[in-house]
């Protein structure tokens, strides 16, 4: 085990027993209603329902958009809006295993922000290109085609790699993470080339066109990546880019703001093939996963 995952795999065995795959039925009740739902024929569409921006400090908002299908809720995504020349965004990596939501709090306690990253390796290290507080992680030589969220002094963007390497978007970055997919590129137009049915929770990372960036987690599993992106495109929201973060029991969310406090546990993934679902499960129900890759959003001055 050491030699395949170093400390994070000891740690995903003591926080929550290991990890395995059961396989079921789109109909089974172990999936959420909305899995259930999205796994029906004919495929769902998704629409936003109403929703507000509540501004909880300068240059802070957050809110809830709600996932349509038919009249009914079936998901909702927890949004924050944030100006980058006010809150600095911090690229962070803990490959150990031992560090989950609670655990970041705790070591962050001035982080108003913290969210699941990019995708992250066997031994809990950077997967892709990574630049935290100026320090390079992850692979030296990886061909990125997708996107990359960059961040430093005064601002904070997202690059579309598939004209420019992840080199020469790190320059002038403090902090930054190579991710895919690109779900909307600067040509206004979705990119997730393949459809699929591989449902999870949902991160993401977007910039308006007043050059706020959003960051949004999903709660529910209900969104393959395809349909997101569509329905992202669709949405209200001003979205210029949008990239993808990893998903899954991983993509959790805390916010923590003068009169304002949000904790998100996630807790779905599953593969589907065909008529097979294979769900993802632990024997400790109970327990939340380790984030190894988290990005952080900080007021100014308080770094």
């Amino acid at each position: 085990m050491w030699n395949r995952s170093a400390a994070y795999g000891f740690n995903s065995i003591w926080r929550r027993g290991g990890t395995y795959w059961i396989s079921i039925k789109a109909d089974d009740p172990r999936l959420s209603p909305a899995m259930q739902l999205s796994l029906s024929n004919p495929e769902p569409v998704a629409t936003a329902g109403p929703f507000a921006w509540r501004e909880v400090e300068k240059g802070f908002e957050v809110s809830e958009l709600p996932v349509m299908v038919g009249g009914r809720q079936v998901d909702t995504i927890l949004l924050n809006r944030i100006d980058p020349a006010l809150y600095r965004f911090v690229a962070r990596n803990a490959p150990a295993g031992n560090m989950g939501i609670d655990e970041w709090e705790k070591v962050l306690p001035k982080a108003v922000l913290i969210v699941n990253g990019s995708y992250y390796n066997l031994k809990g290290a950077p997967d892709t290109p990574m630049l935290s507080e100026g320090v390079p992680m992850g692979p030296k030589d990886y061909d990125a085609k997708a996107g990359v969220f960059i961040a430093g002094d005064g601002f904070a963007d997202i690059k579309d790699l598939s004209a420019q390497t992840w080199q020469t978007a790190f320059q002038g970055a403090t902090n930054a993470m190579v991710s895919y997919p690109l779900l909307l590129g600067p040509d206004g137009e979705t990119h997730v080339p393949v459809k699929s049915r591989w449902l999870a929770n949902r991160t993401f990372v977007a910039k308006d066109g007043d050059g706020r960036m959003i960051v949004g987690t999903t709660k529910e599993a209900f969104f393959p990546l395809d349909r997101l992106a569509d329905f992202l495109k669709a949405s209200p929201l001003n979205l210029k880019i949008a990239l993808n973060f990893d998903g899954g029991p991983i993509a959790c969310q805390s916010v923590r703001l003068n009169g304002f406090q949000r904790k998100f546990y996630a807790k779905w993934e599953a593969q589907v093939y065909g008529d097979e679902v294979r769900l993802l499960r632990w024997p400790i129900s109970s327990a939340n996963w380790a984030m190894p890759m988290v990005l952080t959003v900080e007021r100014r001055g308080d770094g």
